[in-house]
């Protein structure tokens, strides 16, 4: 008796532990609608060629369609037995309309065949979750407007450096997601090229249209090399890429968010929808929700060194191993579209605390460079000079335990004898930050025009 599955080359079937590693419907299943989609291309694409009848064709679109439903209505079985959720749906197909099921398969392989959805499936999510950028994007842009001449601490090395305002800051996260968008739209374009047709390695002798069934599923065009068609996972590695780097970015906010939050900062506050308390401790206010997206960036970065230690030694063409793409691919993507609906729920919801922000601005001499920067600009030092004399009256104002803006005319003097009563002038923080009017700085009305200028280039791409 044969192999249900491989006919006559095999007497029996696998055993229990092959067929405990080599089956994947357990994960692929969830590729059930690209799957669905790609044979209803390929087999309108057999008739339209006249390798199958138009009779047949129908008849396994309607089978199709029933398929179709059963899988969103719940109904439909799917049996670890047949190994993927390519042949389970055509085993279903085939128990709908008989017979002419085993014409779908003319001209294709399963090779061309996965290829083919996965990249469909990438293809939808990587739209999906640029989407899903944008509106963290029109959160932080729109916090940022409202929150333009806010002034908090900038830091370096995690040390209070120089005033900038809480808008400043958000939109350094808005610009570093319109690159992670710009990723992920260029894999997206990279990737919009069709397999399908490339069959097992070779392509097919059969009279196929491979640019009509690119065209019907939504590519630019058919791939070019039917090897490389079926071996290649450069697209699942380039989303990865994008979603790891953005995982990144969204993990330094969300370090941030966790800072910010602690007593000793007291930055922001986060609502009750995005924080936990303590099972022990009824004062505790836990960040949950950043520490998670803090987190998942580890699950998502390792399921694009997983894949490409996967890839690193296959030789042309396909090989089982390449199964291994879709549980990390599934689960990282789907990580960071969850990571992303939280962090912009938190967004939109946290409340600053500007007086604390404020305060935290004029600590540690932050205003120590627009002393320099005075020095120079008012008695012509070179700024190494300049450098050194702050310097020196930085440490009179520790020594005093005062801030730079404390010290008397008299006091500045002894460091700095051709010193005025003008310096007092740029010794505030919010002084400073209106300073700061070099394009892209920190001045609240520049961080104003760039906010608007994000909030109209996000309004016309949602319009």
């Amino acid at each position: 008796m044969s192999n249900a599955m491989w006919g006559g080359r095999f007497e029996s079937g696998p055993a229990a532990i092959m067929e405990e590693i080599n089956a994947s419907v357990e994960f692929d299943q969830q590729l059930w609608r690209q799957d669905i989609a790609g044979s209803r291309a390929h087999v309108a694409m057999l008739a339209q060629q006249h390798i199958i009848t138009q009779e047949d064709c129908t008849a396994i679109l309607k089978g199709l369609e029933q398929v179709e439903r059963e899988i969103e209505g719940g109904t439909f079985v799917f049996k670890r037995s047949l190994e993927d959720v390519h042949m389970n749906i055509e085993s279903r197909l085939a128990e709908i309309v008989g017979p002419a099921a085993g014409r779908l398969h003319t001209a294709r392989s399963r090779n061309d065949q996965v290829a083919t959805d996965m990249k469909l499936w990438v293809r939808d999510t990587l739209d999906s979750i640029d989407q899903q950028m944008r509106d963290l994007q029109l959160a932080l842009v729109e916090r940022a407007v409202e929150f333009s001449g806010a002034v908090m601490p900038g830091f370096t090395h995690l040390q209070s450096a120089q005033p900038v305002t809480f808008g400043h800051h958000l939109l350094a996260y808005v610009e570093m997601l319109g690159r992670d968008r710009g990723r992920v739209q260029d894999a997206r374009k990279r990737l919009n090229e069709c397999p399908l047709g490339a069959a097992a390695l070779a392509g097919t002798s059969f009279p196929i249209d491979r640019f009509a069934t690119a065209k019907t599923l939504g590519f630019d065009r058919p791939t070019a090399n039917s090897l490389d068609s079926v071996s290649d996972r450069d697209f699942a590695l380039e989303a990865l890429s994008s979603a790891s780097i953005c995982a990144m970015h969204l993990s330094r906010l969300a370090e941030e968010l966790v800072i910010w939050t602690t007593p000793q900062f007291g930055f922001v506050r986060l609502s009750d929808a995005f924080s936990t308390g303590s099972s022990i401790m009824p004062q505790k206010r836990n960040p949950d929700a950043a520490e998670l997206v803090r987190a998942k960036a580890g699950r998502i970065i390792g399921a694009m060194n997983g894949l490409l230690i996967v890839m690193k030694g296959l030789p042309m063409t396909y090989a089982k191993d390449m199964q291994e793409d879709k549980e990390g691919t599934f689960d990282a993507l789907s990580s960071l579209s969850l990571s992303l609906a939280a962090m912009t729920g938190m967004i939109r919801d946290l409340t600053p605390d500007t007086k604390m922000m404020k305060k935290a601005a004029g600590s540690g001499y932050a205003t120590a460079t627009d002393l320099a920067d005075w020095l120079v600009r008012t008695l012509k030092m070179p700024f190494r000079e300049a450098h050194h004399a702050t310097a020196r009256i930085v440490g009179l104002a520790t020594a005093r335990k005062v801030g730079l803006e404390k010290l008397t005319l008299q006091e500045l003097q002894t460091i700095e004898p051709r010193m005025t009563d003008a310096v007092f002038a740029v010794l505030g923080v919010e002084k400073s930050v209106r300073s700061r009017l070099s394009y892209g700085g920190t001045a609240p009305e520049l961080v104003r025009k760039q906010a608007k200028r994000w909030l109209a280039r996000l309004q016309r791409e949602a319009r």
